[in-house]
C-alpha cells in the first residue's frame, strides 16, 4: 500500500468532518420539530403528545403552526434519507438484490 501523504489524510478528515456536521444538522432539525410538535404547540388545557380528540377545539393559528412544523420535519427526514442513500449506495446496494435464485 502506498503512502499518500499528509494532504490527502488531512482532506479526508475535512470530508469525514462536514458529512458528520450535515448529518447532525439534519438529526437536529428532526428532534427540535418533533419537540415543537408534540411538547411546546400544545392546546389550550391538552397534554403532550399527539392532539387525537383536541384537534376539534383548538385555533387555526395553531394548527397552522403545527403543520408547518411538521412539513419541515418531514423534508428533514426526506433530506437525511436522500442523502443517506445517496452516500451510501454502494453499501444499501447488497440489501435490495437477491442472491439466493
Amino acid at each position: 500500500m502506498q503512502y499518500k501523504g499528509r494532504h490527502y489524510n488531512l482532506k479526508k478528515i475535512g470530508w469525514l468532518i462536514i458529512h458528520c456536521i450535515i448529518i447532525v444538522n439534519f438529526i437536529v432539525e428532526i428532534c427540535y420539530g418533533f419537540y415543537q410538535i408534540f411538547f411546546v404547540l400544545l392546546p389550550p388545557g391538552g397534554k403532550k403528545g399527539p392532539l387525537m380528540d383536541a384537534a376539534k377545539n383548538i385555533s387555526f393559528e395553531l394548527m397552522a403552526k403545527r403543520r408547518l412544523f411538521a412539513a419541515e420535519t418531514w423534508v428533514a427526514i426526506s433530506g437525511l434519507s436522500i442523502y443517506l442513500a445517496v452516500i451510501y449506495r454502494d453499501k444499501f446496494r447488497g440489501f435490495f438484490t437477491r442472491e439466493d435464485a
